[in-house]
């Protein structure tokens, strides 16, 4: 009866090892389906390729107005910050001390015609006598000095008023340019002119235009010379209209093209770096001067340049590679090497053709040798790529 008993309990282990490793054979014939794996195409176009120098804003015309005489401050007559025009009047200087000496170089004037005046009837008066021998030559001769003299002292004397009669003028000081004008730097009742008491009162900007002024290093400066500007044969340099552009601080490009107007005539030994300024027009007058600006200046296109996403690159220990997808949907992993940056672009100089495919999503989830299958998408770019 055990015998029985125990011979049904192997034949029942046995049917049940047959069916468990059945199963597990047809489980393991099985493979899942290849993920679905997001790929873009390698993106061919001629690129141009900007550079940007930071430089800084100026006025067309920054004019110091200056107290060119000393003095109380006894009026101001502008609004800070405001726009004034050409002779528009700014700072009253007290005059009365400048109005006394011009009283006393008018006395001057007076006294010293009245001296030419007898020297010249003494002169006169000797010149019959001397033709007569009634007076010797020498009193004639220093008679003739007298009056010369006399004469010169006049001419003396009427550019000592003129003088201050200019010096009278400066107490009354108006706007040599139509402009914006700044905060004083003196108050009524200060007194100005002479240091350490402020002597540049204001600055007056003429802002219609703007100048910016940027440096170029040797090598940039050759760089921008050769695919930018034009020599001439005598080492003049000729601009192009219109080719720059200013990128402001927050970011957003001015909406008006300049070109350059000056570059300094030789490189700073002590610092390697050339003086490079331009121009943009500043209609609406947004620009103010001292504003910290980025120039941009394209410097070259890229043929046919190769570009994909920046999120397709992985960067290990500064070794760049992107996940190649095969013909047979097979991933690679390729080792490229990197050029210039183009907004969520990169340029690769290196290790890929155009016609491959680069995975774009799920980086983490692909490695060499996996079999996926291929979502071809295009790429969005977020900036303007045009030249």
């Amino acid at each position: 009866m055990k015998t029985n008993y125990l011979f049904k309990g192997l034949v029942i282990f046995s049917l049940f090892s047959v069916l468990f490793s059945s199963c597990k054979e047809e489980a393991e014939t099985k493979k899942a389906p290849p993920a679905e794996i997001t790929v873009v195409s390698v993106i061919s176009k001629d690129v141009p390729i900007y550079k940007e120098y930071v430089g800084q804003t100026y006025g067309i015309y920054d004019i110091p107005i200056r107290a060119r005489v000393q003095g109380f401050l006894e009026g101001i007559h502008f609004e800070e910050g405001s726009r004034v025009h050409k002779g528009d009047h700014l700072y009253s200087i007290d005059p009365q001390s400048y109005k006394a000496n011009l009283a006393a170089r008018r006395s001057d004037i007076a006294q010293a015609k009245t001296q030419m005046v007898k020297a010249e009837s003494d002169l006169n008066r000797y010149k019959p006598l001397a033709e007569q021998n009634a007076v010797s030559q020498s009193d004639l001769d220093n008679a003739q000095a007298q009056y010369d003299a006399s004469k010169a002292n006049v001419d003396a004397a009427q550019a000592n008023y003129e003088l201050a009669n200019i010096e009278l003028g400066y107490t009354e000081i108006y706007s040599p340019i139509d402009g914006i004008i700044g905060k004083t730097k003196a108050k009524v009742g200060e007194f100005v002119g002479q240091n350490p008491n402020p002597v540049i009162l204001n600055t007056v900007s003429d802002v219609s235009e703007i100048n910016v002024e940027f440096f170029l290093t040797e090598r940039q400066y050759l760089t921008f010379a050769k695919e930018f500007l034009a020599i001439e044969h005598n080492g003049v340099v000729k601009k192009e209209e219109d080719n720059l552009e200013l990128i402001l601080a927050d970011g957003s490009t001015f909406d008006h093209k300049g070109n350059v107007i000056f570059i300094d005539r030789e490189i700073d030994a002590s610092t390697g770096s050339l003086l490079v300024q331009a121009r943009f027009p500043n209609p609406q007058g947004l620009l103010r001067p001292g504003q910290y600006a980025k120039v941009k200046i394209k410097v070259t296109t890229l043929k046919d340049a190769l570009l994909v996403p920046k999120r397709c690159i992985v960067e290990i220990q500064g070794q760049h590679s992107v996940f190649i997808v095969n013909d047979d949907n097979i991933v690679e992993s390729r080792q490229i090497t990197v050029g210039e940056s183009v907004g969520d672009l990169q340029v690769i100089k290196k290790g890929i053709e155009a016609n491959d495919k680069i995975v774009i999503d799920a980086m983490q989830k692909v490695g060499s040798g996996l079999e996926i299958k291929p979502k071809l998408i295009e790429f969005e770019s977020k900036f303007n790529h045009q030249d």
